[in-house]
């Protein structure tokens, strides 16, 4: 079997869409829902960042969800071929039935997580906050962009890798999906506001094959005259998200960092756990990448990055000089590790220093936190000029701050900062 690795960027064509009716009236008024676009174009750093980014999004233990993101980006690079067009390598066939399934879902996930942060939605929580797990429910819930001060929209994310996969099964799956897990839940309120717009992205390839199907159902809104004052222009800004949705996104951010001590303070917040009993602070290595200023965990670099770490073990060996010279080989890729843009970590963690001072065991109101421009996927190929700017750059970067970085870091930090609960980022 060949072991190449995926490393191109690919462009997947929407192959369809359809609207689906709302009965009753007509919810947020003033929200305009933003244009689907024909494709949607990626790396394999980006699709194995959203993987990461929608398994993480659980109220489950930190430690157990830390590992789902170690082998997201070695999944997609070994099972998705390499080339423009999306392909599956022939090593799929050799999984078992509910490994090929699972892996199917974990791509139709970040597929719709990736769609959707392109549209512009920003902050992001498990949709399990509106039902009873025993009662089918959509499986993400977005906020911002388009939707700010309107409310939240939902998300169905639905993979298929099959031999039979096709469009048209694909296109029954969106509708399918839509009309069982997101119709029933639009104009429902959830903690984070009214449900105000649905999605379901259901995306297939043939394991066999060329190509792939993406079909999208959502919401179909009726039209409204044109008024000076109906919608909220979306300045980029994103002041005001409703404090439960930034604290999920963020507790998956900085489980993704290493950063395990930040979720337990969030989830002491939510009302989920006693106080913390660790109350240490934690150290950020603070570097400059493809033009922007990252924080990466200082307690998930150093085990890989300390000098001595393997030196002292391996010196003398018989393969030694082999080994060292294939470390430090400019082919070698470099670990993939999980950063936040300073300016996004600068505000969350200096709010959640001041909801951690105020002693609310309710996290609630409104947090004023800034949105970053996504890097590294795009629509319609917007993101082509500036991919090629930083052709020398692996990295994927979301709207609310968090990025993985695959390509090789500076060899220089520009500092370390230190986040304490009581103190702030300093």
């Amino acid at each position: 079997m060949s072991t190449t690795l995926w490393i191109d960027d690919k462009t997947v064509a929407m192959t369809g869409e359809r609207r689906h009716r709302h009965k009753g009236k007509p919810i947020a008024p003033g929200f305009s829902q933003p244009a689907l676009a024909g494709t949607i174009t990626f790396g394999p750093t980006a699709l194995a960042a959203a993987i990461a980014r929608t398994a993480t999004l659980r109220t489950a233990d930190p430690e157990l969800l830390s590992h789902y993101r170690d082998s997201a980006l070695s999944e997609t690079r070994i099972l998705v071929a390499d080339g423009n067009e999306f392909a599956l390598t022939e090593h799929l066939t050799s999984l078992v039935d509910s490994e090929r399934s699972t892996f199917a879902g974990r791509v139709g996930a970040g597929i719709t997580d990736l769609y959707m942060n392109a549209l512009g939605y920003v902050w992001r929580d498990n949709a399990a906050c509106l039902a009873s797990s025993l009662k089918p429910h959509a499986d993400f819930l977005y906020y911002g962009g388009p939707s700010s001060a309107h409310g939240v929209v939902l998300a169905e994310a639905r993979g298929s890798f099959e031999a039979k996969a096709s469009d048209s099964k694909m296109a029954y799956e969106a509708q399918r999906k839509y009309l069982r897990q997101v119709r029933p839940y639009i104009g429902a309120m959830s903690p984070h506001g009214q449900v105000i717009h649905g999605y379901a992205v259901a995306f297939g390839s043939r394991p066999t094959t060329t190509g792939a199907f993406l079909r999208i159902s959502q919401t179909q809104r009726p039209k409204v005259k044109a008024s000076g004052n109906t919608c909220t222009p979306d300045d980029g800004s994103d002041n005001g998200v409703p404090a439960g949705v930034a604290l999920a996104s963020h507790r998956s951010n900085f489980i993704l960092l290493d950063a395990l001590p930040i979720a337990d303070w969030i989830d002491w917040l939510n009302g989920l756990r006693d106080l913390p009993d660790d109350r240490d602070p934690i150290a950020f290595i603070r570097f400059e990448y493809a033009g922007r200023r990252f924080l990466a965990c200082a307690d998930a670099l150093l085990p890989y990055h300390h000098p001595r770490f393997w030196f002292d073990d391996l010196f003398g060996l018989p393969f030694w000089r082999q080994r060292h010279l294939r470390l430090h080989s400019s082919d070698v890729s470099p670990l993939p590790c999980f950063v936040m843009e300073e300016d996004a970590a600068t505000a969350f963690l200096n709010t959640l220093t001041r909801m951690i001072a105020a002693g609310s065991r309710e996290a609630s109101g409104l947090l004023e936190l800034p949105r970053t421009e996504v890097a590294g996927f795009s629509l319609d190929g917007a993101d082509r000029r500036s991919r090629i700017a930083r052709e020398d750059y692996d990295y994927a970067l979301f709207g609310d701050g968090l990025a993985l970085i695959a390509g090789k870091p500076p060899q220089r930090s520009a500092g370390v900062r230190i986040w304490h609960p009581k103190e702030g980022l300093h």
